[in-house]
């Protein structure tokens, strides 16, 4: 009885946390390192009690190529302008892109919470830069701002609306761009494998005595037909498997993804945590905070693809992700 007392606490507290987590117009992901990044901007709440109609979001500078993602019932517009200075993407020059990305006509509840995408490149940053990016709910009568950047030093918390913050990470050693296939990168870098181009790979710190540990990656299918990650191996674990995770009954379960996870022609699927990732399981040494963890993915049509993943700690979340397994 103790201890269902003690997990029922927990549970409320980790609830109450997330509650206060999105009190604010936030990012998904506020940390990353130059390459893609995909960033989800989260709608809390509406203006005093009205639904949220229009949401418009600054691109901030740094932050090229931007791509939204449509959401079925709003329509969608972009303004382009001139960057500060020109870019390299995909091996050209780019001096103008989107500036602006609104979505409006929809209706966004007060009482319910959603996100709103856009998929870019982070370019010219240097890791300890922050990027904001200035977001505006429109509603019939009001208007929330969230538009605020603290000064050097300041705590984001401290301002009344804050504009959602990204902080830029160091770039991993060895190439910079686009690798070659068979040539182990680290996160910073964008990996290519045939039409696969994989960016943003990271693992999770493990405690001692664990054995079982995620890691996350962002996967673009550049090409015209889909793919399938299957899995990979390590010399660091015994097996290495694409999971999911799910909730069955009000309990969250984690299974292998049968038959590997497809990746859509065209498409982007970020593999990150309460979602698919791939599993390193049977870990001889836990993963230590500043480690590299080296990894081979297999694909079924662009074939295997060597990667060097960092080892983070996540904050604000307990370090006890092990995956639930038994051993």
């Amino acid at each position: 009885m103790r201890h269902l007392l003690a997990t029922a606490a927990a549970c409320a507290l980790t609830a109450v946390s997330i509650v206060t987590a999105h009190a604010h117009a936030t990012l998904e992901k506020a940390e990353a390192a130059p390459g893609s990044y995909k960033a989800v901007i989260r709608i809390p709440h509406g203006c005093d009690g009205q639904p949220t109609e229009t949401v418009r979001v600054e691109v901030p500078e740094g932050y090229i190529g931007v791509k939204p993602q449509p959401k079925a019932g709003w329509d969608l517009a972009i303004e382009s302008g001139d960057y500060a200075h020109p870019y390299k993407l995909h091996g050209r020059d780019v001096s103008a892109g989107p500036r602006v990305v609104t979505w409006s006509g929809g209706a966004l509840q007060d009482a319910h919470y959603d996100e709103f995408v856009l998929s870019g490149t982070l370019a010219g940053v240097e890791a300890g830069q922050s990027l904001f990016f200035k977001t505006l709910q429109l509603c019939a009568d009001g208007k929330v701002a969230w538009d605020q950047v603290p000064a050097p030093g300041q705590d984001p918390h401290a301002l009344d609306h804050p504009a959602p913050g990204l902080t830029i990470l160091a770039a991993g050693g060895g190439q910079g761009g686009h690798a070659m296939n068979h040539g182990a990168a680290a996160a910073g870098d964008v990996v290519t494998a045939g039409d696969i181009e994989i960016a943003s790979a990271w693992a999770r710190a493990m405690l001692s005595g664990q054995k079982a540990a995620g890691a996350y990656l962002t996967v673009t299918n550049k090409g015209g037909a889909a793919d399938r990650l299957l899995g990979g191996s390590s010399p660091a674990a015994g097996k290495v498997e694409v999971h999911t995770m799910e909730v069955v009954d009000d309990v969250m379960t984690m299974r292998p993804v049968e038959g590997g996870l497809e990746i859509p022609a065209g498409g982007t699927v970020e593999l990150k945590p309460g979602s698919y990732h791939v599993m390193f399981m049977d870990v001889a040494k836990p993963f230590a905070e500043g480690d590299t963890v080296p990894v081979t993915l297999r694909f079924e049509k662009a074939g295997e693809v060597e990667l060097s993943l960092p080892v983070r700690v996540v904050k604000g979340a307990g370090q006890n992700h092990g995956h639930g397994h038994k051993d």
